[in-house]
């Protein structure tokens, strides 16, 4: 039967298979018991042959790669519910890691996370945001791949070394934004952030595979140091869900997911994010379903999660809230009010008299009908309680299914080899439209002339590499530039 079991309350609570793309909420305080349903919940559609993907902030989840050690306690909560088939077992897992240090790296490229979200991920605000719109506009037109950082710099300096020009077309260039974008682009640098930033990109199909029994691949992505970068984490996992929506063919209600999301820490996606996001966030939740993916939220409190997202999320654990302060009692009132409710249950009462391992439960069942909470007993994984070690991560890396696909950066010819070589060539300036009609030959002396000193109306080549010299002297990105010239010069592009 295509359910997974959660716990025991009065009798056995199931969530069912077909309505796990209906969206989930694991909630409560620290120390309550969160991972451990995360851990029932994500090997359970795992058994089921439906793959996962789950952010590890504490790294606690990565225990899913290697089976349980029994022990009495383990022991009697198997007794207490009545578990007939329990065994310890490990799960296929799959460790990937932003920075390429636990796990496989993640990368995606600079075009495919747009510029709303980098602007945000590098805390931007409307007029910077709008400078990185028009150096992908730019980007775009002009052919050049915006593949990595390096690219994009290199962008943002042709657009203010072009300024003039490109106001006209675009909008107007303030060489102010466009410096508080590079400032911005060292600092995510400097934080480790440019390691998202490449290829090879990650493909959607290595997250929604099996193992050779048939069962779903766990996909863990280690977040411990990602999560000290709030904004980036939030938003890559946006991104994430995002491809997701947008790539996934339409499949409608299916007897299982395709994939199951658990976005953990997700207060963190709608902390002063601007209305848009949210708009974003609340239509990838309500339409994503139908590509047969379930979204599982997991936060201290339920109202973490905007009401108009909250109200789509048909399966819920709320483990125990403390009432200590006004917030809490707020948190608590929300919880009780979101729960269809239970005559033999006080909801508000019950949440904060929950011991560990206990939760409120409620999730949808036949046609969709969600069930009256119920106090239940939350059964114990199969899988580790508890971190592995540096040694066990290595074994399980090894036998990756990916191993060795996306370990080693490429880079190919982009925006900063072509802007480089113009540069070399002499050749730095915004092209024309194909239909601009060429200058007669006779005129060719006279466009030389113009092209490297100028006119009235617009400044000449040595003005302009006069000028960038000036700004990029003595920074990191001149630097960079400088060599990247002279490697022209001694033997063509050092980085394809």
């Amino acid at each position: 039967m295509n359910t997974i079991l959660i716990g025991k309350g009065e009798q056995p609570v199931h969530l069912l298979a077909k309505y796990g793309n209906r969206h989930g909420l694991v909630a409560g305080a620290t120390g309550t018991g969160k991972t451990i349903s995360l851990l029932v919940l994500a090997e359970g559609f795992s058994r089921l042959g439906v793959p996962v993907f789950m952010a590890d902030v504490k790294g606690d989840l990565s225990g899913a790669a290697l089976a349980g050690i029994d022990n009495e306690k383990i022991h009697q909560r198997v007794v207490q519910i009545g578990i007939q088939d329990y065994a310890h077992e490990a799960n296929p897992v799959v460790f990937w890691d932003l920075y390429g240090k636990l796990g496989h790296p993640v990368r995606t490229t600079v075009t495919e996370i747009g510029p709303s979200l980098l602007g945000r991920i590098l805390d931007l605000n409307d007029t910077q945001t709008g400078m990185l719109e028009i150096a992908f506009k730019l980007a775009d037109d002009q052919g050049l791949l915006l593949l990595d950082l390096d690219d994009l710099r290199a962008v943002l300096g042709f657009v203010a070394d072009n300024r003039k020009e490109i106001s006209a077309q675009y909008g107007l260039v303030s060489t102010q934004s466009v410096a508080a974008v590079q400032r911005a682009l060292l600092s995510l640098e400097r934080e480790g952030g440019e390691a998202l930033f490449g290829e090879p990109a990650l493909e959607l199909g290595d997250l929604l595979r099996t193992d050779l029994s048939g069962r779903g691949v766990v996909n863990i992505l280690t977040a411990d140091q990602l999560i000290l970068k709030p904004r980036l984490y939030s938003s890559f996992l946006l991104w994430l869900l995002s491809e997701l929506f947008e790539n996934l063919p339409e499949v409608g209600d299916l007897d299982r997911p395709k994939l199951v999301f658990f976005f953990d820490e997700a207060h963190l996606l709608f902390d002063d994010a601007p209305p848009v996001l949210r708009q974003r966030v609340e239509q990838v939740v309500r339409l994503i379903r139908s590509k047969g993916v379930g979204v599982y939220f997991c936060s201290q409190f339920p109202d973490d999660v905007p009401n108009e997202i909250l109200g789509q999320l048909g399966n819920r654990i709320q483990h125990a809230l403390r009432a200590y302060t006004p917030r809490d009692q707020k948190a608590v009132r929300t919880a009780a009010e979101t729960f269809v409710a239970n005559p033999k249950l006080d909801v508000a009462e019950v949440i904060s008299q929950l011991s560990v391992g206990e939760a409120l439960v409620s999730t949808l069942q036949e046609k969709g009908v969600p069930m009256p909470v119920e106090r239940t007993l939350i059964c114990p994984p199969r899988c580790r309680m508890g971190a592995v070690t540096p040694e066990e991560r290595a074994t399980v890396r090894a036998r990756s299914p990916i191993s060795g696909k996306y370990d080693s950066r490429m880079n190919r010819e982009s925006a900063y080899e072509i802007l480089t070589r113009r540069v070399d060539s002499g050749e730095a300036s915004v092209e024309r439209p194909a239909q601009t009609q060429p200058e007669p030959q006779t005129q060719t002396s006279g466009a030389l002339s113009d092209f490297l000193w100028g006119t009235t109306r617009r400044q000449g080549m040595v003005e302009t590499m006069a000028k960038q010299a000036a700004r990029t002297v003595g920074s990191q990105i001149g630097r960079q530039i400088l060599r990247g010239v002279l490697g022209g010069i001694l033997g063509g592009s050092r980085r394809r």
